[in-house]
């Protein structure tokens, strides 16, 4: 009862009569699966009961506690990356219990984490490689599938050009797999062609952040949420997003911190936040140049920080003069008064932190919000130290680690420009392989070079494009007009049914490996039971590579990450023995390094942030119902 009242929030569940009718129930009698009762099914009340009262029914007649094996291992659903174990039973998943050694969330799971494991051991699961024969899919043997992928991509290769074939792979799959994905583009294709769908909420972050500060990383650590001060939350519902993010964010409150929250919709985290900005479509930019304006007028920034640690504040302070409270509360959507209560706040705040997430990034504005953002940290001196910093959340398990491992059409792994002659030189000597200085594509612009016929090939890995582009059946038709289309997945998926050859992946159930979590946490991905169609992600994508020629022979995904960790400098210090009791944070520069906690002390990873005067421009969709 008390975890559920002082940590998740949530009061469900109470004594109910009196005396010796006494009993613990919902309100009224509920059942917790009632909408009414407010459970939230995170389960943190099965994981402290300390009696055995409270259990999951999904495990009831299943196991016993001593009947399972546990597999301590990392959540494969948002950023968070939650350490939990894996309940093995006579070679299968039965069950998710909480790892108390888990650094980021303890005991705690959200509903995802704690129960969503039954896809698994889907029906529907692909178990067999599938190649296409006069339209129907035929189940063939594991050597015809990748001896016929690799062949049709050098057939294609050598017909067409390397920038006639594409690699799109994904931020669900470990860093290893990412990893590899880069090698098959880069070396055996010889294309910057790579992407992933993730670029689309992180490439703005990484745009805005990189110029700012050097780096597009989470500046500082979910555990220091809770010294927090000032907790400024903008375009995040993080209750629903990042629950053990809004964990802390209730401690952090519990301890006397200030929460505001910028959204345009009253939501669960606006229930308990001191101030709720019922903010405009289009408002970001407005509302944090008002916010820099009030503290530059009013002498509130941090003076010494600005002058020794940052440049172009005299660029700044000039495009926020005119973005007076008063000029702007309108489209703002708040009074004047409270954005110079909430600005005064922040910037008097001993330690003050923001988070974000898609709902300032995926907008045609995105990189300038988040610039915008930037700018409120430096100028309030609130970063480049515990308790503060700016906190992109990430949406899916992996996107920080698929960006670290170079699935980018712009960078090397460990974000080392294609454009820059050292780099290729770097890139080409390790790999052995001459490397392109050419931008590759992105995943926009290899449907767009798919549609009018320059992209022949693409090789997809555990994505959906036809599922999540937003113009389906543009992308629809642009799969279609490929010559050849290699999908790797679980299951047979919108995208898969399109494809060529369809080569049957594993869950992270099934794998070793690692993810790189929204604080730049680097933890282990453990296999907990055979993969279902007999080979791990990263086994299938080195044999494509040794049939295509370019042998690719390893004994373990900790060979493929020792590789990565040999070209990324941020993971250098980095490796699986170090991972096997705990994470740990990149940079970390060798292997005496304990990891970094936050980013930026003392110096910027640029040298001297950088302020960017901004201006305000209309949502795109109101510009085009003008």
């Amino acid at each position: 009862m008390r975890v559920c009242a002082e940590i998740v929030g949530r009061n469900v569940v109470d004594f109910i009569s009196r005396g010796f009718n006494t009993n613990v129930s919902p309100a009224l009698q509920l059942g917790l699966g009632d909408k009414e009762a407010g459970c939230i099914n995170c389960g943190s009340c099965v994981a402290v009961c300390p009696v055995g009262a409270l259990t999951e029914k999904s495990m009831m007649g299943i196991a016993r506690a001593y009947e399972v094996t546990k597999v301590k291992t990392t959540c494969s659903y948002c950023g968070c990356g939650c350490n939990f174990d894996l309940n093995v039973k006579d070679g299968k998943i039965v069950g998710v219990s909480s790892n108390l050694t888990s650094e980021v969330n303890g005991r705690h799971l959200c509903v995802n984490g704690r129960f969503g494991y039954d896809f698994i051991h889907s029906s529907d699961r692909l178990v067999q490689p599938l190649i296409k024969k006069d339209g129907d899919f035929v189940e063939v043997s594991w050597e015809e599938a990748i001896s016929y992928v690799a062949s049709r991509l050098k057939e294609i290769k050598e017909t067409n050009g390397s920038e006639a074939t594409g690699v799109l792979t994904s931020a669900r799959c470990t860093n290893e797999e990412n990893y590899l994905m880069n090698k098959l583009a880069r070396v055996a294709l010889g294309t910057n062609n790579i992407d992933h769908s993730a670029r689309l909420e992180h490439s703005a972050a990484v745009a805005g952040l990189a110029t700012a500060f050097g780096s597009g990383a989470m500046t500082n650590s979910i555990g220091e949420i809770k010294e927090c001060d000032y907790l400024f939350v903008i375009g995040s519902t993080t209750h629903e997003t990042h629950h053990i993010v809004s964990l802390e964010m209730r401690k952090a409150v519990k301890n006397g911190a200030k929460l505001v929250v910028a959204h345009p919709e009253k939501t669960e985290i606006t229930e308990f936040a001191d101030v709720h900005v019922s903010l405009m479509p289009g408002g970001n930019i407005p509302l944090l140049n008002a916010m820099c304006n009030v503290i530059i007028a009013e002498g509130l920034y941090d003076k010494e920080f600005v002058a020794n640690r940052t440049e172009g504040f005299d660029e700044l302070k000039s495009a926020v003069e005119n973005f007076t409270p008063e000029a702007y509360a309108g489209i703002i959507g708040i009074p004047a008064e409270t954005i110079r209560e909430i600005a005064r706040g922040f910037a008097t705040a001993k330690s003050a932190a923001i988070f974000y997430t898609d709902g300032i990034t995926q907008h045609t504005s995105g990189a300038d919000n988040v610039l915008a953002v930037a700018n409120l940290a430096m100028l309030t001196g609130q970063i480049g130290k515990s308790g503060s910093g700016v906190y992109p959340l990430r949406g899916q398990n992996n996107v920080q680690g698929a960006c670290d491992m170079g699935a980018l059409p712009d960078v090397f792994p460990g974000y080392q420009s294609v454009a820059v002659s050292e780099n290729v030189d770097k890139f080409t000597k390790l790999w052995g392989v001459p490397q392109s200085d050419k931008v590759g594509f992105t995943a926009a612009e290899m449907m767009d070079a798919a549609q009018n016929g320059d992209l022949k090939a693409l090789y997809i890995l555990g994505e959906n494009s036809k599922l999540s582009a937003p113009d389906i059946n543009y992308v629809k038709q642009a799969l279609e007009n490929l010559e050849f289309l290699v999908v790797q997945d679980i299951f047979l998926t919108e995208t898969a049914k399109l494809a060529d050859v369809v080569l049957p992946g594993a869950s992270f159930a099934e794998k070793d490996g690692t993810f790189s979590n929204t604080e730049r946490r680097v933890q282990r991905v453990r296999k907990a039971i055979e993969p279902l169609a007999g080979k791990a992600d990263w086994q299938i994508i080195s044999e494509v590579l040794t049939a295509m020629g370019y042998t690719h022979e390893y004994g373990s995904s900790s060979e493929i990450f020792d590789e990565s960790a040999r070209v990324i400098p941020q993971y250098a210090g980095i490796s699986y023995d170090r991972l096997e009791e705990t994470g740990i944070q990149w940079p970390c520069p060798n292997s005496e390094h304990p990891g970094t906690v936050y980013l930026h002390e003392g110096k910027f990873a640029r040298g001297q942030g950088k302020f960017t005067g901004l201006d305000y421009e209309p949502p795109a969709e109101a510009l085009l119902k003008s």
